[in-house]
């Protein structure tokens, strides 16, 4: 039986149409104005929603604002909200090869997210395909879910590529299920990703 047609990829269809209508309405009124098509504000500090870890040190050739917003405060307030924690996590972010990591230190474990830069969309969607042919357990994201872009699923992760940016949320560091609601690795970092997507789209 192939993957589209499976009882796994129909339950993770059904968690990402559910997230996508229970999750997204919460943070689009959050989310900067600044995009991923945007272009960069001049100077490191120049990006609103990036946080003081994201925006430290960067130089001329550092990470572009859209790669900084995956260690903004949108992200850091949407991650508060999905898995109801007392308080903001601590993060850690680096900057090097074109890609921007930023590391959640959440209480349960550690969640990465990550934005590759690249020269062009194809580009970006021949990154994106290396990732996707090396992923365990990949699948594509099909229809409404996938938000109009290329995008696959791991059982503890999301990828998306927009523009000249690939997005990853990684969750495979964290317990089987999170937050309240005992949300699955897979369907959380899908959630994450969305909300980034979101405050990406101009």
């Amino acid at each position: 039986m192939s993957p589209r047609s499976s009882p796994r990829a129909h339950n993770r269809g059904r968690l990402r149409i559910t997230a996508l209508t229970t999750f997204l309405a919460l943070v689009l009124s959050g989310c900067a104005a600044a995009g991923a098509g945007n272009p960069p504000a001049e100077g490191p500090s120049a990006s609103p929603s990036a946080s003081p870890q994201a925006t430290a040190g960067a130089a001329a050739d550092g990470p572009p604002p859209a790669a900084t917003m995956v260690c903004g405060d949108e992200t850091r307030t949407n991650i508060v909200k999905a898995l109801s924690l007392p308080s903001e996590p601590p993060t850690t972010d680096s900057w090097a090869d074109k890609l921007y990591t930023c590391t959640y230190s959440l209480p349960f474990g550690h969640l990465l997210l990550s934005v590759k830069e690249t020269p062009d969309p194809a580009a970006a969607r021949t990154f994106f395909d290396g990732l996707q042919q090396q992923a365990a357990g990949a699948a594509p994201i099909e229809g409404l879910a996938n938000l109009g872009f290329p995008a696959f699923q791991t059982p503890t992760s999301a990828v998306f590529t927009k523009d000249n940016f690939v997005l990853t949320v990684d969750a495979a560091a964290l317990p089987a299920t999170l937050g309240p609601h005992d949300v699955s690795r897979d369907a959380f970092a899908y959630q994450i990703a969305t909300a980034v997507l979101a405050c990406w789209s101009e």
